[in-house]
């Protein structure tokens, strides 16, 4: 991703109003931030722990999407997070939405998926998981390729309102 200012990164949300763009919290690292390194940039609010951010270029543009977190707990013992296809235990993958840009987003219609509790799809990839004895490793840089991918079709669902 190219580096982007605070402003930009403000006006880029493509599901908010534009009122909501100076309430929306940057993640604590903004300053910090890597943008070489990023294939998109996602984040939880730490002022609301029900909302989250993706941030991503599509066509070249920086297009940010709010995202909800659905309430409550899972009592399954392990899940499956959509984004980054890592199994995790159950507490630590939720079930995100985001309302779709446009009209459609403004008559209430949605779209969502279950994502990683907190948004660190893009390091999960990255990590060295152990091996079982029967096991191989796949390409790391398969697993980025099909999460930034996959990041990008969630991000398009938001846009195609």
């Amino acid at each position: 991703m190219r580096a982007l200012t605070e402003a930009e990164l403000r006006s880029s949300f493509v599901n908010s109003e534009k009122t909501d763009s100076t309430v929306i919290a940057l993640p604590h690292d903004f300053l910090l931030t890597e943008w070489d390194h990023l294939d998109f940039l996602a984040w939880m609010d730490p002022r609301t722990k029900s909302r989250g951010y993706i941030l991503m270029e599509v066509d070249g543009a920086p297009v940010g999407v709010v995202l909800r977190a659905a309430d409550g707990s899972s009592h399954a013992r392990s899940a499956f997070c959509n984004i980054c296809r890592t199994l995790q235990p159950g507490n630590q993958v939720t079930l995100f939405s985001a309302r779709r840009a446009g009209p459609a987003g403004e008559h209430g219609d949605s779209v969502g998926t279950y994502m990683c509790a907190d948004l660190s799809c893009h390091e999960n990839v990255r990590l060295a998981m152990p091996l079982a004895p029967n096991e191989y490793r796949g390409s790391v840089d398969l697993k980025i390729d099909g999460t930034k991918r996959r990041t990008l079709e969630f991000v398009q669902r938001v846009l195609a309102g």
